[in-house]
């Protein structure tokens, strides 16, 4: 059954004959939700020729005739009455009013499967609990109308729901029972606040000048005294305890709130991001219950409370939104991590530009090696998977290696430079949201320069590369033919090059395969990063008694800075190693033709071929489409890396889109302008 989709179309004089208080809860319960289905019904002709309220909900409208027609038949009015009074006689309230749009417990897991619970399955009417019961009363889409109900309209539903109390009726609800039921909601949530600043993950990255005056420790305490003073009626006694236990909400927020400051040293993770943001909801939640409570009318903010209530279960309708909500802190995390390992590939001086074509030159050394021990693990003949493996094992070992000499693979740098720009970005975005215009023009600029440092380290980055590794190969295959009569890599791998790297087949399509898993490792990176600073291990090396009985004190101290230092690099290169020796054969396996092409590993293969065929090769058209694909190939590996990581880091940053257009706008102008700067440093 769901609120949203009615299967029955009641009309309002079959809803008062069927409302019946002797009937069992399930029943009572049906027919409030085919209440609510009547209330949102598409218009009649009647209604829709009316346009005197054509602004007005059609839901409010039809209210206020429901209660016409009740004032104007008294014995209809007393069946929905005591229907009515029956089910708040029944339900579980606080249930709504303390658990509903939070999780039973603290972790994104269980939230996230109570919601594709909710989608498989069907909710129920037989149930006393009122949280199970409100997705099927409410849509996302009622928040507007209640939104607009007046005091008066209000006062006369709450008259309908909740009658005056009649000493003579020993089952009517007693006077005063609504507050009791929000104040015993504000003890669950207290509590639940309270248990989640306990909480070790929470507690041990908070900031210790915020809970000197122990917040989390007094909540239960203020919210008690506010309890007794509003059920003993003491106004003034009640206002004071209530302006108490919101001053300590408000600390237990910016205690909580401290934790961001301390994610560097401790790390995050979506469980922590979720605990946080389910510790701020309850509270929000406390102030609105206190505002119903203690309001002398309490009219709008009972209204403003049920909206909110109405738009929570908008919201736990599917997995989306929770995903990109608690996501995002975690993909601001790791995108920071990447950060910090680009700005080493951003060149801004000539000196640095030059440095980078020598660290490229370095890298392209490297994988003109990579290239013959790929063509002799092919060699070997090993089946797929073992082919596949020690490929991959090549790649990785020749990244690393790559890695800890300092020097650099073209390919790398776009997914670790795109977080470093999202960095400035965010200075971009505050300009434009707290400054005036002049500074947000600056800022604008400066993102400008740091786009045209970054093109430029990457023409450094492939010009270092190619300018090594395709003469070094070419050379081997030469020298190698001199000294034993024939190249090392011999015609038939030659055939084989040309028709794989050609243009004229998918390479265009396995380039941007390559660029996805350039992108993939530097998230890699920056989680496995997060997840060594998240569980200490820098600590456990250097402090570990094992540990430091083996290695000696000095000693764990260095391997401790050393894998804090390079363990994002590490998983960086190993991972993509084994991607792109790997993925292929676990692709074929399952039917998909999937291979890879990175630049600088192709332009070496290539240099190969030509060491095979002969110079006599450059004159035939296959080496040409060859050169295309490898340029295509270059293309698609920078741009389609760069393009995943910088828009992960743009959403993470929440950078809207007037100021991506802003920001466009000005990378235009500067390449209409100055064109050579994006691809020569400035004197």
């Amino acid at each position: 059954m769901s609120a949203a989709k009615p299967t029955i179309a009641w009309d309002l004089t079959a809803l008062l004959n069927a409302a019946d208080a002797r009937a069992g809860q399930a029943e009572r319960h049906m027919w409030l939700v085919r209440l609510m289905e009547w209330l949102r019904h598409a218009p009649t002709r009647r209604e829709v020729a009316g346009t005197a309220e054509r602004t007005t909900p059609m839901p409010l409208l039809r209210l206020r005739h429901l209660l016409r027609v009740l004032d104007q038949s008294p014995e209809h009015k007393a069946a929905v009455q005591g229907m009515l009074q029956s089910f708040w006689r029944e339900i579980d309230a606080v249930a709504l009013l303390a658990d509903f749009g939070f999780s039973h417990r603290m972790a994104l897991r269980s939230e996230l499967w109570q919601r594709v619970r909710a989608e498989l399955l069907p909710g129920s009417p037989a149930t006393g609990d009122l949280a199970s019961l409100f997705p099927l009363l409410f849509v996302g889409g009622d928040a507007a109308w209640i939104e607009q109900l007046d005091d008066a309209l209000l006062a006369r539903v709450a008259a309908l729901a909740m009658p005056a109390h009649d000493p003579a009726d020993a089952g009517a609800l007693p006077a005063g029972h609504w507050r009791q039921t929000l104040l015993d909601a504000t003890t669950i949530l207290v509590s639940a606040v309270q248990a989640a600043g306990f909480s070790p993950p929470l507690r041990q990255r908070m900031s210790r000048a915020l809970l000197v005056s122990e917040p989390f420790r007094q909540l239960p305490l203020a919210a008690e005294r506010v309890r007794e003073a509003v059920l003993a009626g003491e106004r003034e006694a009640a206002l004071q305890a209530a302006r108490y236990l919101r001053a300590l909400l408000d600390t237990c927020r910016r205690a909580t709130d401290s934790i961001v400051d301390h994610l560097e040293e401790y790390g995050v993770s979506v469980d922590i991001v979720f605990e946080i943001d389910q510790l701020h909801e309850r509270c929000r939640r406390v102030e609105q219950l206190l505002g119903c409570v203690l309001a002398e009318a309490p009219a709008r903010d009972v209204r403003h409370l049920v909206a909110t209530l109405v738009q929570v279960a908008g919201r736990r309708r599917g997995v989306r939104n929770l995903m990109a909500r608690h996501y995002s802190q975690l993909a601001r995390q790791v995108a920071e991590r990447s950060a910090e390992t680009g700005e080493h590939y951003i060149t801004r001086s000539r000196e640095q530009y030059r440095n980078m074509l020598h660290r490229a030159a370095g890298g392209g050394l490297v994988i003109a090696g990579t290239t013959y021990v790929k063509f002799g693990v092919a060699a070997l003949g090993l089946s797929a998977f073992w082919g596949g493996f020690w490929a991959g094992v090549n790649y990785a070992a020749s990244f690393v290696l790559i890695m800890l000499l300092h020097w650099t693979v073209a390919t790398k740098q776009p997914a670790m430079t795109a977080p470093a720009m999202a960095s400035k970005l965010s200075e971009v975005r505050d300009a434009a949201r707290t400054r005036g215009e002049a500074d947000d023009a600056a800022a604008v600029e400066a993102f400008v320069d740091q786009v045209a440092q970054l093109i430029r380290s990457q023409a450094a980055g492939i010009i270092g590369n190619l300018a090594l590794c395709a003469p070094l190969v070419l050379g081997v295959q030469l020298a190698w033919r001199a000294a034993f009569g024939e190249p090392l890599v011999g015609p038939r791998e030659a055939e084989y090059v040309l028709h794989s790297l050609t243009l004229l087949g998918p390479t265009a399509l396995y380039a941007a395969f390559t660029g996805v898993l350039l992108f993939a490792s530097s998230l890699i990176a920056g989680w496995t990063e997060n997840w060594f600073v998240f569980h200490r291990l820098d600590g456990a090396i250097a402090w570990n008694p094992r540990i430091v009985a083996r290695l000696g004190a000095a000693r764990a101290q260095r391997w401790a800075a050393w894998w804090r230092a390079n363990i994002s690099g590490l998983a960086a290169n190993v991972s993509l190693g084994f991607m792109l020796g790997v993925l292929p054969v676990v692709f074929a396996f399952f039917g998909l033709p999937i291979e890879v092409r990175h630049v600088t590993l192709s332009t070496g293969q290539l240099a190969a071929a030509v060491g095979a065929e002969g110079f006599g090769i450059l004159r035939s058209a296959p080496f040409w489409w060859c050169v295309a694909g490898i340029a295509v190939t270059g293309v698609l590996n920078l741009t389609v890396s760069f393009w995943l990581a910088f828009k992960v880091a743009m959403r993470s940053r929440g950078i809207r889109v007037r100021e991506r257009k802003h920001i466009y706008a000005a990378i235009r102008r500067r390449l209409l302008s100055q064109p050579l700067s994006f691809f020569l440093p400035p004197r």
